[in-house]
């Protein structure tokens, strides 16, 4: 597979995705939107309204708070994967297991038209179409942006059903 990160010399519109469901979950998605708006060679553009969600695969947990927020980068796919990554360290994220609840959660979900994938970073991200709490709010702030390689948001949204999202 190419190298992606040529692509770092031009700006690129991105979509990420925000979750929290531990220690205030609203104030840490907000918080984390401040910190978006921060990031290096980075421009936040829009931000959604916050929701609220059931957890998917372990539901032994905490309600999640979810958002999106549209930006333009320099960074290459993967510096910013790693910036997202520093953000969410500094809000005290541990990765113990899959599906676990989290003081935040950011994905990279789509990186202008780009489809990868390596050992690090696929994208667009391998289930946002499949996620409710992803696709709500990405239609809210873009609800004409299209995911590489897949139908529309709208139409992708209507087929998840029985995912509760629920707008704040």
């Amino acid at each position: 597979m190419a190298n992606v990160d040529y692509l770092h010399h031009s700006v690129c519109p991105v979509f990420i995705a925000l979750g929290s469901n531990l220690a205030n979950p609203e104030a840490q998605v907000l918080k984390a939107f401040d910190e978006l708006a921060k990031l290096r060679s980075s421009r936040l553009v829009m931000r959604s309204s916050l929701y609220r969600s059931a957890p998917v695969g372990r539901l032994d947990q905490p309600d999640f708070i979810n958002a999106v927020a549209q930006m333009e980068t320099a960074l290459s796919p993967h510096e910013l994967l790693k910036a997202l990554l520093d953000v969410e360290r500094a809000h005290g994220r541990v990765r113990e297991y899959r599906d676990g609840p989290r003081t935040l959660d950011l994905d990279l979900l789509i990186y202008d038209d780009l489809q990868f994938t390596d050992s690090a970073l696929t994208l667009p991200h391998p289930r946002m179409h499949q996620r409710a709490f992803v696709l709500q709010p990405l239609l809210e702030i873009a609800p004409e942006v299209r995911i590489p390689g897949l139908p529309a948001v709208a139409e992708l949204l209507a087929a998840c059903t029985g995912q509760h999202v629920e707008g704040l």
